[in-house]
């Protein structure tokens, strides 16, 4: 038997709010048997043993691309929201100004479909036509500002604020490449089937963007020639997904003068203030030569090109905000690349907007009624056990010399830990949110948003920023904050319970701290200093060991097969496996040091060292269509869930003790060949 969402609701509901007496008669069981397939070998194949019958019994709805523990939590936390949201709309009473108006207005805007409906593209013909009215390259590129300045966004490349990577007390601003749509440059360059496919559907969706805002047909797909044509150029001059993890590649800090020397046709004292920037005699630029490429392009490509080319980027940006025609075109091309059947409800596609959107006005209204102190409680301890255990386990490795164990103890001690939600709510000052105007609700988001980053220069950095909303399920780590962050979305089971044992706890919230910390010694964190700087504190001998380990890592999850020949990409996916590894070899350290797991009781027939490992799996299991699962495996640094459930465990002596694997099952690694990194 499969666990119902129903029931998954309510139990966990035990944080929040009031569950029945029949439901607490009925006592969650932490690892379930029934979501097990006993038949098979842990050490044969430990995902599907521990997880066999919930993905029997768990397809991927309708409504979405794949279906895991991650979205039966994000499913709860979606309903979560729809009922916040709803009741604040209908508060007929909310004051002027108070949090309950401001969401309440917003998702009751979103929702009105009827407006939506009759208003067509009327909300973008300005914007098509300010178009019209550009003369010359100069014009282009100021209008390039405009887009971004006035909540269109878009463009040929990113503009931003963010913290200056090698002296992170200081904002700059930040430059980088961009310019495409189709979320692989990959998929620009390559002509296998899958490629192919994508590309096509992207044709058909350029052209049908273009004929319902009043082109012919021949005019709409020459249109889309033409953009296709850009974006493939960019695509070009784009470093990979791979290169862009060098963290000094793409460290390129250049003066404003140094900068125009590149771009002879750009010239950035000029045009940074039409971004609002001024006084900016520094920028940092993360590819040289793809501003050098798109330099040769504006005097290559045609004018009336580029502004076709800014056209599409207001159509795009646009789109899924403006009425049906455009909404399911564009889910139309989400389902040639996904698979996805049926395109996700309006109140949740709303819902989660608004969560995007003013993700703190409504964030106030969850943690009021989702949070309880009980649960930081638990996880600052927690966190507290694993910054022990880390450093146990750093002072126990073999191949790192002392002086490099001194600076990653420095910076372990240094972590910041967030949790829950941030201690400094931000209140939208000067956002205008109106009942009836949903699309101009959205370009004022998108001004305060630029406004509000742009804004940051000169200004020290706020390390009160929480980086993630209140209702997300993740975690996050910041190298250059050097913080760990936990929102309350992932407080929840199977990730934690303050009623689990600690197996469940330790293998799940557990190894998620474990990851995070990691992260500030993965392959690029371990890049960063104490103080969240980009400077070097490794030996030449003990970073070449390191190189040597995580090369085996790369290896190992090069060899996982996710779709007919499609490959793990351990390059990629490098910094997420070092994090899984790293994280549950921590937990297990810290686990290890509780009651529990120094003990041997049983519980539901599993060994503490079984719960915490089965915990882990848990964590894990899932479907996916293969469209989504082909196109994740080129975009995603995360492994596959069935990947990420057995690749840190068969590293570790542990599980190989707990589950009895032996040589001759198809998972056992001989102890020479376990890859023991923090």
């Amino acid at each position: 038997m499969k666990i119902q969402l129903k029931n998954y609701f309510a139990v966990l509901g035990i944080l929040a709010v009031s569950i029945s007496a029949n439901a607490q008669q009925s006592p969650r069981k932490y690892i379930d048997p029934v979501n097990m397939d006993l038949s098979v070998k842990p050490g044969n194949d430990f995902y599907q043993y521990a997880s066999g019958t919930w993905i029997k019994n768990n397809p991927v709805p309708a409504k979405e691309t794949r279906w895991s523990s991650f979205n039966e939590l994000r499913e709860f936390n979606s309903q979560a929201v729809r009922g916040l949201v709803e009741a604040a709309a209908a508060d007929k009473n909310a004051p002027a100004g108070s949090v309950n108006k401001r969401v309440g207005d917003f998702y009751a805007a979103a929702m009105d479909s009827l407006t939506i409906e009759k208003l067509g593209y009327t909300p973008i013909k300005a914007d098509l036509e300010k178009i019209k009215q550009i003369n010359s390259v100069q014009g282009m590129l100021e209008h390039t500002a405009y887009m971004r300045t006035s909540g269109i966004g878009g463009g040929m490349f990113g503009f931003g604020v963010g913290q200056d990577r090698k002296n992170v007390t200081k904002y700059l601003v930040n430059i980088s490449q961009g310019g495409t749509t189709l979320n692989d440059r990959d998929i620009y360059l390559n002509d296998d089937p899958r490629s192919q496919k994508i590309k096509a559907a992207y044709n058909v969706y350029m052209t049908k963007l273009f004929s319902l805002v009043g082109n012919t047909e021949a005019e709409a797909k020459q249109k889309a020639e033409t953009v296709f044509k850009i974006e493939k150029a960019l695509a070009q001059a784009q470093m990979s997904r791979i290169e862009m993890r060098d963290q000094y590649k793409t460290y390129n800090k250049l003066t404003v003068a140094e900068f125009n020397q590149i771009t002879p046709n750009i010239n950035w004292k000029t045009l940074m203030p039409k971004f609002k920037v001024t006084g900016q005699d520094t920028v940092l630029v993360n590819s040289k030569s793809f501003f050098e490429k798109l330099d040769g392009m504006l005097t290559s490509v045609p004018l009336a090109d580029w502004k076709t080319y800014l056209e599409w980027n207001v159509l795009k940006s646009s789109a899924n905000n403006l009425s049906s025609p455009f909404v399911n075109a564009s889910f139309a091309f989400t389902q040639a690349q996904t698979g996805q059947k049926v395109a996700t409800p309006r109140w949740q596609r709303m819902s989660a907007l608004t969560d995007g959107t003013i993700g703190e006005l409504l964030g106030q209204l969850y943690v009021a009624k989702y949070f309880k102190p009980d649960a930081k409680v638990r996880m600052d301890q927690m966190i507290v056990n694993l910054r022990k255990a880390f450093e146990i386990r750093i002072n126990g490795l073999e191949w790192m010399s002392d002086a490099t164990k001194k600076k990653a103890l420095e910076k372990l001690h240094a972590f910041t830990p967030k949790v829950g939600y941030t201690t400094k709510w931000q209140t939208y000052t000067g956002l205008v949110i109106n009942r009836g105007t949903y699309f101009q609700n959205l370009r004022n988001a998108g001004v305060w948003g630029y406004n509000e980053n742009i804004g940051r220069l000169g200004k020290p950095v706020d390390r009160t920023r929480f980086g993630m909303t209140p209702p997300t399920v993740n975690a996050s780590y910041s190298p250059t904050m050097n913080e760990i962050v936990f929102p309350a979305g992932i407080l929840q089971f199977p990730f934690f319970d303050p009623n689990a044992d600690d197996a469940v706890n330790y293998g799940g919230i557990g190894a998620v701290i474990g990851h995070e910390m990691s992260h500030g010694f993965d392959d690029t964190g371990s890049q960063y200093d104490k103080d969240g700087n980009l400077k070097n504190w490794w030996t030449e001998e003990d970073r070449a060991k390191f190189n040597e380990k995580t090369k085996a890592l790369g290896e190992q999850f090069n060899a996982y097969t996710v779709v007919d020949t499609i490959h793990v990409l351990g390059k990629l996916t490098m910094g997420e496996n070092i994090g899984d590894l790293g994280g549950l070899n921590a937990a297990y350290t810290a686990f290890k040091m509780t009651k529990q797991g120094q003990g041997n009781e049983k519980i539901d027939g599993f060994t503490p060292d079984q719960r915490f490992f089965l915990s882990w799996a848990q964590v894990w299991r899932g479907n996916i269509l293969p469209d989504a699962a082909a196109q994740l495996i080129k975009t995603d640094p995360h492994s596959p869930g069935p990947y990420r459930t057995i690749g840190a465990p068969v590293n570790m002596d542990a599980w190989y003790k707990a589950f009895d694997v032996q040589p001759g099952d198809k998972l056992y690694k001989k102890p020479e060949d376990r890859i023991r990194l923090w």
